[in-house]
C-alpha cells in the first residue's frame, strides 16, 4: 500500500493503514466463491502522526459516527472485481472523506449596504408606487 495524498498538507503514511480483503458479493459467476476481492481499508486518526491536533480534534467531530469504539475508520470497496482497482478505489474513498471533514468554510465578514445602494432601493420603491398610483382609476 502506498501514502495517500489527502491534501497538499496532509499525507496519510502506509504504515498507518491496515487493509483487508474478502470475497465479495454481487455479479461474477464462480469466481465471486474463489477471489477475495473485496477491499477493508482501516485508518485510525485517533493515533495517526500525519494530524496536527487542531484536524485531529475537527475531524474526530465531524467523523464521530463512522469511526468504530477503537477510533478506526473503516472505508470498504466492492466496486469492480479486480482486488487492485478495488484497493484504489478504498483508497481514493478514504481520502475524500478526511478532505472532506478537514474542509472549514471561510467566516462570512458582516457588511452594509451603501448609502447609494440604500437611494437606489428606496427610488425604486418610489417608482412602482407611483406606477400603481396612476393605475387607479379614482372614480
Amino acid at each position: 500500500m502506498r501514502d495517500i495524498v489527502v491534501t497538499p498538507r496532509l499525507t496519510i503514511p502506509a504504515g498507518e493503514l491496515s487493509i483487508a480483503f474478502a470475497r465479495s458479493g454481487g455479479p461474477g459467476g464462480q469466481n465471486v466463491n474463489k477471489v477475495s476481492s473485496k477491499v477493508d481499508l482501516r485508518w485510525n486518526p485517533t493515533t495517526s502522526a500525519a494530524l496536527t491536533t487542531d484536524d485531529r480534534t475537527l475531524l474526530l467531530e465531524k467523523l464521530a459516527n463512522r469511526l468504530t469504539t477503537d477510533g478506526e475508520l473503516i472505508v470498504t470497496s466492492t466496486l469492480t472485481r479486480d482486488q487492485i482497482k478495488n484497493r484504489d478505489d478504498a483508497a481514493s474513498k478514504l481520502a475524500l472523506i478526511v478532505r472532506s471533514a478537514l474542509f472549514r468554510p471561510k467566516a462570512r465578514r458582516a457588511t452594509k449596504p451603501s448609502k447609494a445602494s440604500k437611494r437606489r432601493r428606496v427610488e425604486a420603491k418610489r417608482h412602482r408606487a407611483q406606477i400603481k398610483r396612476n393605475r387607479r382609476g379614482d372614480d
